[in-house]
Formats: C-alpha cells, structure tokens, sequence
C-alpha cells in the first residue's frame, strides 16, 4: 500500500467526525515549524529571507503540544528551517506521537544520521528527506557533498527500521530523465515513497528556476505516466490536476501553519499576517478570497498544501474517483 491502513484509518474517523458534525471547514494536516533557522541555504527558499528576523528562536515543547491540541488533525507535519536543529526535537516528536497522530519530520537529511539515535520507529513515524535531484542537481541547490550525506543519513534510517519518503521539487530546469534516475535510485534505496512538488516562487523569493501554471501541465505529464511503476505518493487526482485534466479548488486551510509568529495566514506558502490562536486564525481569514484564487500571489500556485486537501475532502464525489484512489493505494 502507498498509504499506510494506520493512516488511512485514522483520517478516515476523522472525516466522518467532522462530516456528522457538519463542520464546513477543518484542518488536514498541521505545519509545525519549529524552528526556521537552518544550516544550508537552499536556492528557492522562501523562508530564510521571509524570516530572517526571527531565524534563531523556537518553539517551546509545551507550545508544540498546544499547537496539536488546537489544531486535532490527524497528520503533523514537523517541519521548518532544518528541525533537526532544534535542541529538543527528539522530546516535541514524542510528545506528539503520544497524542497518536501521525507525523512526517521534513529534514535535509544533513543531520539526519546522528538524530536517529535519540529516535525510535513507529508506525506513526515518518522521516521525510528532501531531495532535488541527482548529486550534481540537488548539491547545486542545496550545497556540495549534501546529497550524498542525505542519501546515506536514508539508508541509516532505513537499517535502523524508520519509515522513509523523499520529497522532490520539480524547477524549469529540471529534466525529465534525471527525476526517472533519481526515482530509480530511490527505489533501490528502499524509500517508503516520494512525493513531488511543483516549484512555487514565494512572495519573498522571486528566483526565476520556479514554474508558472502552464510550466507545471507541461512538466508534470510524465510524472502521472511513471506513478504506476514508482510509489509516488501523490494522488493521481492531484497528479491529474497538475497536468491539467482536472479543475480543483485550493483548500487553503487544509494544512494550518503554526510557528515562532502564531498561526500562518493565510496558508503555509504566503502570509498577511499571524493569529495567536487557531481558532481566530479560522474564523478571521477571508477564505473565500484564497480559495478562488482572487490575490495575485496564487496565479501561479499548483502547490499539494492546497490541493491535496481538496481531493481527500471531494474524492469520494464520483464513482470513478474513488476507484481510481484505490487501485493507486493498493498498487
């Protein structure tokens, strides 16, 4: 299975809890950053400029676990800046999967391979290494001998028992050939799944390796095509949509934001201001303006923040969508 039954089990109470309730907007996943300082810096990054004033602090662990409870989804996405870096990472990580909810800790993988020690695997517990590319292509972006540390910190990860995806962001320079090296590498690496982005130019970072919409259709054809013989784990449905045979709506508030500032809004890619709670984060947000794409700053934006979470909340609408969604898990 692409998705593990914990996984799908628990997202699947949750739905129906939220649906009997008739709550007409909740979370999927919460972005934790717990920290935004970093020890690479990545061409493309938008937080290390949008940020920069507060690089340094974290958050508390008592601030995590309050971000969880406010925020009851069932995934965690434990993220930043580099949160390897933070002194307590190994304390926030347990504290959360106490709270049986499922976490991806987004890492570079530099310090992944000491970190592990303090780790212990879980079924709840997934390690999520960014790479960009081949050894040449990602140590460009990120910096010289980085792949090959994250690479091995994967196959430490992977000896030692943790579940390991890879994350993948796809630039205009990026060439078809080299993502079907990289996945083939992956695979033999032995990786749980890789999920691919397309590259989004945050309001902060105006690089011109990012993609415009039309880019992305072009770009993401053969990524739907090989998703049958690799387990990527993006939904074909989203898959669909990025090459542009499917319309979706974002969700903007389907992957909440917490950091040093408060609640992110109004989603985890750009920012108007931050919310000292979740719920004033949910109810003071003109969501109608975000989900139909009506400021500027979404024209070219294809991200899965937004749109996976539309296909979990609509999937189940057409028949054939839902047998779609089950021939991808179960292959």
């Amino acid at each position: 299975m692409r998705v593990s039954l914990s996984l799908v089990s628990s997202l699947t109470k949750y739905l129906i809890k939220n649906r009997f309730l008739s709550k007409k907007r909740f979370p999927l996943v919460l972005m934790l950053e717990v920290t935004h300082a970093c020890n690479l810096a990545c061409e493309g990054c938008g937080r290390i400029h949008e940020y920069k004033d507060t690089m340094r602090e974290t958050l508390s662990i008592e601030e995590c676990i309050r971000a969880v409870e406010e925020s009851p989804t069932p995934v965690v996405t434990v993220t930043g800046g580099e949160p390897l870096m933070h002194p307590e990472i190994d304390k926030i990580i347990r504290g959360i999967l106490n709270k049986k909810r499922h976490i991806y800790l987004c890492t570079n993988g530099v310090l992944l391979a000491e970190a592990i020690k303090k780790l212990k695997p879980s079924k709840y517990f997934n390690i999520n290494v960014h790479i960009d590319g081949l050894a040449k292509t990602h140590d460009a972006i990120a910096g010289k001998g980085v792949f090959a540390r994250a690479t091995n910190a994967i196959r430490a990860a992977k000896q030692a028992g943790f579940k390991v995806c890879t994350n993948t962001t796809i630039y205009k320079n990026t060439s078809e050939e080299e993502i079907k090296e990289l996945f083939s590498f992956l695979d033999e690496l032995g990786v749980d799944g890789m999920l691919v982005s397309p590259g989004f130019s945050f309001e902060h970072n105006e690089n011109e390796i990012f993609l415009c919409r039309k880019e992305v259709q072009e770009k993401f054809g053969f990524i739907y095509g090989i998703s049958k013989r690799y387990k990527i784990l993006n939904s074909p449905l989203y898959l669909k949509f990025l090459k542009g045979e499917r319309n979706l709506k974002c969700t903007p508030w389907g992957n909440p934001t917490r950091n040093y500032l408060g609640w992110k809004s109004p989603c985890y890619l750009i920012t108007d201001t931050h919310y000292k709670t979740f719920d004033d984060y949910m109810e003071c947000t003109d969501w109608d303006k975000y989900q139909e794409g009506n400021d500027p700053r979404c024209k070219n934006c294809m991200m899965h923040c937004g749109f996976e979470p539309t296909v979990v909340l609509e999937g189940g609408k057409r028949l054939s969508d839902i047998i779609e969604m089950a021939k991808w898990n179960f292959s």
